[in-house]
């Protein structure tokens, strides 16, 4: 069983409780970083470009406040990144912008601790931890 076999099967179970939308996202997010080349650095990058470096950071540091919408379009719209996570998660560009709102900070703060980026090599322990969250 490959690594994204056990992040589908983690997000499955999921769906299947609480978690809905934002663990489908969540993993969705996940896949998109592993195979982006610049991975968790891009998406910082991106973020900071688009004028969310200071939330980037807070919510890398721990803060889980929730993003706004047009901060998920600012972010990652612009890039691509949205819709890639979109199609990842099978769902509509509307839904899933709607789950970042909650899930972008939870995944800074699992894969950018402080706003150090993790290494792509260790996404997949990271995306394990972080889809707990949603079970």
């Amino acid at each position: 069983m490959g690594l994204l076999d056990s992040i589908e099967g983690m997000a499955e179970q999921a769906m299947a409780s609480q978690g809905g939308a934002n663990a489908q996202v969540a993993t969705g997010l996940m896949q998109t970083l592993q195979e982006h080349p610049e991975g968790v650095q891009g998406l910082l990058n991106g973020l900071q470009q688009s004028g969310l470096g200071a939330h980037a950071e807070q919510w890398a540091s721990g803060a889980l406040t929730s993003a706004t919408p047009e901060q998920i379009q600012a972010g990652l719209g612009s890039n691509g990144m949205l819709e890639a996570v979109a199609a990842k998660a099978g769902l509509s560009p509307e839904m899933t912008q709607a789950a970042l709102t909650t899930v972008l900070p939870m995944v800074l703060a699992h894969v950018a601790p402080n706003g150090q980026a993790a290494q792509p090599g260790d996404l997949g322990s990271l995306a394990g931890s972080l889809l707990q969250k949603f079970l």
